[in-house]
This record gives C-alpha cells, sequence and structure tokens, in this order.
C-alpha cells in the first residue's frame, strides 16, 4: 500500500526518533502541575467505554497539523468543531506547550511515540527487530520516561506507540523474516507498553497499525496492550467486520480516517488516482464516523484525518483547512461531532472541471479554459485561482498558482504548462469568509503539433553517453526519434554531451522541437553536417528551462546534432523526443 498523505503528518516524528537515538533530547524535570486524569478503559467483552475520570469519553478527534507554536491559536477552533481529542506522532520535549494549551481547551492528546520504519522506510528507515537492541534498548528508556514526564499532565488521553510499522515492514523485509521481523516488533510493543504501564498506570496504551491484518500480530504478541488502534479510510466501515471475525477480546479506536486515499480510489482516464469531489470527501467523514459510531461498545472513537492547514498535493486531499481556510470537510465533520453549524458561513461549491481541450492531450505552453463555476450557499461573492502541481511528473507535492484571465461565468483561461507528462489541475474558489471550495482533475500535457514531416523519426542516433541502467533506463539514442512519449535518452552527469541523428541524405529543414524530462539543458546548440565530423551551428540556446523547445530554424545537412553545453540540473540530458521537421 502506497500513501500519499500531507508531509507534515509524520514530519517531527521521525526527527523525534533520530534524535534520541543520538541522545540529543534532554528530557525535562518534573515540574509541579495540575494532576492529570485518570483514564481506564472500563467494561467487558463487546461492552467497553473509554472512561476519563470516572466519566465515560468518547474519542471525538482529528490529528494534530500546526505547529506547537500555534496551538493556541488552533485549538479553541478545534473545541468550536465539538473536537475533544488530537492525535499526534511523535513525544518529546517540545510537546509541553501542546499538552498544556490542550488542557486550557479541554481537549486530550492521544500522545504518539514514533517507531521505524513508521509506514515505509521513507518515514525513518529499517530496524532489525531481531539483532537491533541498541535500538529497542533506546527506545525502551526514552518512551517510558517521556510518559512519567507527561503522565501528570491534564492534556493527555492515552499512549500510542508506534504508527503502521507492521505493515511498513513489508517495504524492509519479505517471506518468513518479513513475519519474524513483525512478531519481534509487536513484541517490543508490548515490552514498551509494561514500562509505560509501571510508570503511568493511569493512561491506556494503544499501537497503531495501517489495517486490520496488524491485529493478530497484536493479540498473539501485546497483550498488555489496553486496546487496538488502526488507520482505515474507505475500509473503515469493514473494521467491524475485521473485528468480529478475528474473535478479539479488547476494544479500538480509529487513529485516522476520511474520505478515500489515494491508494483506494480508481485511476482516471490519465492513469493517476481520481481524486473525490469536495461533496464526496465531506461525506466520507461522515460516513466513517457513523461507521465508527455503528461499532457501539467496541469502537470507542476516532480521531479523523486531518486538521492541517498544509497547501499542497495532499493537503488538497486531505486536510480540513488548507491555508487555514475552512472547505465543505470542516463542516462535515463539525456537524458528526455534534457541533452548532446553523448559523456558519459555508464554502462555494465548485462542479467538476471542464476544459475546452481534450484532457488526455493539452499541447505544453497554449492557452486552455477551464469552465468552473461555484455556487455560494450564502450568496457570497467568489473569486477564483487556478493552481498546477507537478506531482506525477517530478513526485513535487507544491501547488503553483498560474495566471488566468476570468471569463466570466466561471470560465478561467490559462496557459498550460510547458513540460509534458501529467499534471494535477486545481480550481480554488474562495468567498472572503474564510472558506473555500477546491475541484481538481488530471491533465495530460503534451508537446504541441508541429506542421510539417519528421525526418528524424526512426532514423539511426547516436550519442556521446547514455545510462545502460537505472529507473527506466537502458536509455539510448534511439529513444529520442522513436516516437513514444515516454521513453527517452539519458546522458552521463557530465558537460559536454551530444545526441546526432543521421538523416540518410543531405535535408533541409525549418524547425527541431526537442521535448526535455527533468535532466535539460541549460546551454546547447543545434548543429549540421555533411560527414558528421565537421559541424555547422545553425542555433544557440543559452537560456534553456527544460519542457517544450519549439525551433524554428533553418539547415541542412544529412547529420542533425543538439551539442548540450550547460545542464540545468546536476544530473545529465535527457531528452523524450528530437523531432526535425521540414
Amino acid at each position: 500500500m502506497t500513501r500519499s498523505r500531507t508531509a507534515a503528518r509524520r514530519a517531527a516524528a521521525p526527527a523525534v526518533a533520530t534524535l534520541l537515538a543520538a541522545g540529543a533530547l534532554a528530557l525535562p524535570a518534573q515540574q509541579a502541575q495540575a494532576a492529570g486524569s485518570v483514564v481506564k478503559v472500563t467494561g467487558s467483552q463487546g461492552n467497553w467505554q473509554l472512561t476519563v475520570d470516572g466519566r465515560p469519553y468518547q474519542v471525538k478527534g482529528l490529528t494534530w497539523g500546526p505547529s506547537v507554536a500555534d496551538a493556541d491559536r488552533y485549538l479553541p477552533d478545534l473545541r468550536s468543531m465539538g473536537v475533544n481529542t488530537i492525535r499526534t506522532w511523535g513525544t518529546d520535549a517540545s510537546s509541553k506547550p501542546l499538552f498544556d494549551s490542550a488542557a486550557a481547551n479541554g481537549i486530550k492528546v492521544i500522545a504518539g511515540f514514533w517507531l521505524q520504519p513508521g509506514g515505509g522506510p521513507g518515514s525513518g528507515g529499517c530496524v532489525n527487530y531481531l539483532t537491533d537492541t541498541t535500538y529497542k534498548n533506546q527506545v525502551l528508556d526514552e518512551f517510558p520516561k517521556w510518559a512519567a514526564t507527561y503522565k501528570d499532565n491534564p492534556g493527555v488521553l492515552m499512549w500510542n506507540v508506534g504508527n503502521e510499522s507492521v505493515l511498513g515492514l513489508q517495504n524492509c523485509y519479505s517471506g518468513d523474516e518479513l513475519e519474524r521481523q513483525r512478531n519481534a516488533y509487536t513484541t517490543l510493543v508490548n515490552d514498551i507498553t509494561r514500562k509505560i504501564h509501571a510508570v503511568d498506570p493511569n493512561h491506556p496504551v494503544t499501537s497503531t497499525d495501517a489495517w486490520t491484518g496488524a491485529w493478530p500480530y497484536y493479540k498473539r504478541n501485546a497483550p498488555d496492550l489496553d486496546l487496538y488502534a488502526v488507520n482505515a479510510y474507505n475500509a473503515v466501515c469493514d473494521v467491524r467486520a475485521n473485528w468480529q471475525q478475528g474473535g478479539y477480546t479488547k476494544p479500538y479506536i480509529v487513529t485516522e480516517t476520511g474520505p478515500a486515499g489515494e491508494w483506494e480510489v480508481p485511476d482516471d482516464a490519465n492513469g493517476v488516482p481520481k481524486e473525490p469531489t469536495a461533496q464526496a470527501k465531506a461525506e466520507g467523514y461522515t460516513r466513517a464516523w457513523n461507521c465508527v459510531t455503528g461499532h457501539q461498545g467496541v469502537a470507542l472513537g476516532a480521531t479523523m484525518f486531518h486538521y492541517g492547514t498544509e497547501y499542497d498535493f495532499g493537503g488538497i486531499w486531505f486536510n480540513l483547512l488548507p491555508a487555514g481556510q475552512k472547505r465543505l470537510s470542516y463542516y462535515a465533520v463539525k456537524k458528526a461531532y455534534g457541533a452548532d453549524t446553523s448559523r456558519d458561513n459555508t464554502p462555494p461549491v465548485v462542479p467538476e472541471l471542464a476544459l475546452d481541450a481534450d484532457p488526455s492531450k493539452v499541447p505544453a505552453g497554449r492557452q486552455v479554459t477551464v469552465s468552473a463555476k461555484a455556487t455560494d450557499p450564502d450568496g457570497d461573492p467568489v473569486s477564483y485561482e487556478v493552481l498546477v502541481n507537478s506531482n506525477y511528473v517530478d513526485q513535487s507535492k507544491q501547488l503553483n498558482s498560474l495566471p488566468a484571465t476570468d471569463l466570466g461565468g466561471g470560465r478561467l483561461r490559462f496557459t498550460a504548462p510547458d513540460r509534458p507528462g501529467v499534471w494535477k489541475l486545481y480550481v480554488k474558489a474562495t468567498d472572503g469568509k474564510g472558506n473555500v471550495g477546491v475541484e481538481t482533475r488530471s491533465i495530460r500535457v503534451v508537446a504541441p503539433p508541429v506542421n510539417g514531416t519528421d525526418v528524424a523519426l526512426g532514423k539511426p542516433a547516436t550519442a556521446s553517453s547514455y545510462q545502460p541502467s537505472g529507473g527506466d533506463c537502458p536509455c539510448p539514442a534511439a529513444n529520442a526519434v522513436d516516437g513514444k512519449a515516454d521513453t527517452r535518452w539519458a546522458s552521463d552527469w557530465s558537460d559536454p554531451q551530444w545526441i546526432r541523428v543521421d538523416l540518410g541524405s543531405r535535408t533541409s529543414f525549418t524547425h527541431v522541437q526537442l521535448v526535455w524530462e527533468t535532466s535539460y539543458a541549460k546551454a546547447y546548440t543545434v548543429q549540421t553536417s555533411d560527414d558528421g565530423q565537421n559541424w555547422q551551428t545553425v542555433r544557440s540556446v543559452s537560456d534553456g528551462n527544460g519542457g517544450v523547445d519549439d525551433l524554428d530554424v533553418s539547415g541542412t545537412g544529412r547529420y542533425v546534432r543538439v551539442n548540450g553545453t550547460a545542464r540545468g540540473t546536476g544530473w545529465g540530458y535527457s531528452l523524450y523526443h528530437f523531432g526535425v521537421y521540414r
């Protein structure tokens, strides 16, 4: 399973783990403060409840995204939504202000402890849970110390050891070794749980994973957990049946849930995950909460994903308030948690985006019109913005605003990106009242059509070097003249480098089209030759920026060469297409 959520979701946790391993985080001295709550899992099989100081407590939560420094700014808003709990992924010396602010606002924290690898190696690296005694001893020592440090803080609800590592270990191991590692990991979770219980008997301990397939390991190896926890999005309504079929004897909470994630939706016509509409996302939160509360006496609540402000690829998919602006999903969660929404001013609703061009072949650098006439439930005037994201081109999560001409009636004219590939297009509609509606779709940007015949197509091509392996390579010179949009020539990572095509005989041409991969030429020349030895420059470029270069140039020769003299990146030169037209 591959997850693409907002980057801030776990940004602090791996860093905390690294600092702990290095012994760089000093534990604060115990300070006198208000007594912490006594939190218990009470009841019997199928009739459990969570209690705080003897009173029933249903977790109505959200995962926490803002910085600790912004706690006082955002926690009152969370409280106004009916939220009583937030969840974090890491606990360290910086956590106290968050716990204090949460308590001041009547909110409690499910405080996480990060264990590698999390959702995968990128979330902290692989650990050998059978042999790495240094790492195991480090977390066995540090986590209970943090629990002892904060056990009397009234902001603490429970401790959560690890996140998605039973699943994530599949990115480190396979076969029988994977099974051994999963058993060793969950055994360590139990050892940590016992040590936390010894220093803090008044707060439950749980452990989160990405699917209920982890629960048999916890059932077998972690009997001291007070309850289970799972992250489940579109599959959240299956958790109840999985719990029943597994014969489990502990209740659970859902620690992440919401609309269908990128890994759960079908691909669209451009071959990338089809992001749900804003309305479908809002309905996803409502559905998730109904499924959690429907498992009475077993599901003790949820922290839905995500109270975050990041305005990027993952933020538009999941965040309730990207850039601090409230979405339909924000109000859906507020309503689910029983807060009053009757007097709220709510966001504009943007319809599915329609283009005046075929979304499967939008010419690079050409003007396109998108229709996205929003309706505002409160009659507020709406302003628009067009943005794009290149996640499926170069894995960038950033959203970039494009200049757009408002043609009226929700019609917006913009210039398509210059780099070929599948892009995400977004239209943002704001109402001036702190609300936003955002809709998105994919567009496949292609090289613009060129009048004339490509005389280089399928002709012999050679280069100064090429990459024989790695990624999508081998990437020989012939790939640049094969007429395929997804094959490329890639050179060594040095200057200069060249690629040439043999047209077979002396040929005149009037246009050259170059379609660059991420590794483009900042400076290069287009040259001709009759013998492949003596070259004449017919065009020089010193300000290349990648994407598509359409060059009107007159030349004659049997050979045509692109001679790169300065790379635009630290990599080599790479061309999807080297076209010579007459």
